[in-house]
């Protein structure tokens, strides 16, 4: 018998993915997009001379975490990707965590991915048209150093 939704279950329905926040340091700020949540493990390839089996072997070797990239909307006196991506000096930024977190429909995380180490590899300002009629939107995209993810 197929569910017909009328006695809704938390097992039964995928979560959405447009009620999500997102914590830089202490800040919580508000963002119209964010992807790039992935991990790859490496794969090392080995075969010793004197395997019976003419083939390699696969090891998982260095785990590679993908840049982070956040949209959001221009506002009237809002610098702060630009105001982060200027403290780039010769090997040293400020790195901070970031969290992001789905939530459900009382606000309540459900997903958490925590950053480690982030910071700004590149910020794309928005393009502008006379005749468009879109809102301004920026882009920053973040490097980090891990990424942890919690289920609550």
């Amino acid at each position: 018998m197929a569910d017909d939704g009328s006695a809704q279950s938390t097992t039964v329905w995928p979560m959405p993915k447009f009620h999500f926040s997102v914590k830089w340091a202490d800040a919580t700020m508000s963002f119209q997009e964010v992807s790039g949540l992935d991990t790859e493990t490496q794969v090392i390839e080995y075969r010793h001379g004197d395997s019976a089996v003419f083939s390699t072997i696969k090891m998982p070797g260095i785990a590679k975490f993908g840049n982070i990239t956040m949209k959001k909307g221009v506002f009237k006196s809002d610098n702060k990707f630009w105001d982060w991506y200027s403290q780039i000096k010769m090997n040293t930024i400020k790195r901070i965590p970031i969290t992001i977190s789905l939530l459900d429909e009382s606000g309540n995380p459900t997903m958490v991915w925590t950053l480690k180490n982030a910071w700004p590899t590149k910020i794309t300002g928005t393009d502008l048209k006379s005749d468009g009629n879109e809102v301004a939107i920026e882009t920053i995209e973040i490097a980090h150093e891990g990424l942890e993810i919690a289920n609550s």
